[in-house]
């Protein structure tokens, strides 16, 4: 599969992303980056872990982990100094979301694990090495018509202070089937971007959906969201059995496609 380009302008934050072409629709070139490493697409077996990297008995270990055959292309790009990783990282992974993406894993710093192991084991590329405590991972899925195609995002700071993002493109030879996000990717992004939405999730509440949600929430209880959609009602409802109080879920009317999940500040 061949690089998809087009040209936008996209201002986050006190960040000023690049009207340069972008890998994949909807994903923006860090303003002044270089590309240092570009892959074009070749099918191959990939493996994306869902969990923190680990070797014991010099054996890969990974809680859960994303096992499929199909296209793979990637780019990784050199920040120029003034531009941080994470600003990269934050920047493109919003930009991915806007575009109707959303996270299956998500981690930060050392809840990553070994940095080695990510450039070295899943990436294959020495250009990833750096520390431990500046590398941030997430791996989202795309929505509706494209839900076989995952994004999967890379930032690392070297040693000597230069900083990357790696972005990879993966389109599945065969259907992904239902991928559920990890409990505590579903409360990091709610707490980071306020909100959560679920396009696909358009008709009753499905119990597998219904048990992370109610996971994720009862990680911190402290947490009072309100649920908009058609069916807010029902999933407020099935959540209440779930094990989430219902003096902390509010039904809402934001205009909405599927399930929206909107944090009570």
């Amino acid at each position: 599969m061949s690089f998809k380009f087009c040209i936008r302008a996209v201002i986050v934050g006190a960040g000023i992303l690049s009207s340069a072409p972008l890998l994949a629709e909807g994903l923006p070139v860090p303003v002044d980056a270089k590309v240092i490493d570009q892959r074009p697409a070749t099918e191959q077996e990939r493996v994306y872990p869902m969990g923190s990297l680990r070797k014991i008995s010099n054996q890969l270990r990974v809680e859960s982990k994303i096992e499929s055959r199909g296209q793979v292309s990637s780019v990784t790009y050199e920040l120029p100094r003034e531009r941080s990783a994470t600003e990269a990282f934050t920047a493109a992974r919003e930009a991915l979301q806007k575009d109707g993406g959303y996270p299956l894993f998500w981690c930060q710093a050392r809840d990553c694990g070994e940095n080695s192991l990510w450039a070295n084991e899943v990436f294959k590329s020495r250009l990833l090495s750096g520390s431990d405590e500046q590398q941030a991972f997430i791996l989202l899925r795309r929505s509706a018509e494209q839900s076989n195609t995952l994004i999967a995002l890379y930032s690392v700071t070297r040693g000597n202070k230069r900083a990357y993002l790696h972005v990879e493109e993966f389109v599945a030879q065969a259907p992904l089937g239902e991928l559920l996000p990890t409990p505590a990717t579903v409360l990091r992004e709610l707490r980071d971007t306020g909100k959560l939405d679920y396009p696909d999730l358009a008709g009753e509440p499905l119990p597998a959906w219904v048990n992370l949600l109610g996971r994720s929430l009862n990680l911190d209880s402290t947490l009072r969201v309100s649920l908009s959609g058609t069916e807010a009602e029902a999933w407020r409802e099935q959540l209440g059995k779930a094990g989430v109080r219902l003096a902390r879920l509010e039904v809402g009317d934001a205009k909405t496609d599927g399930l929206h999940v909107e944090l009570i500040r």
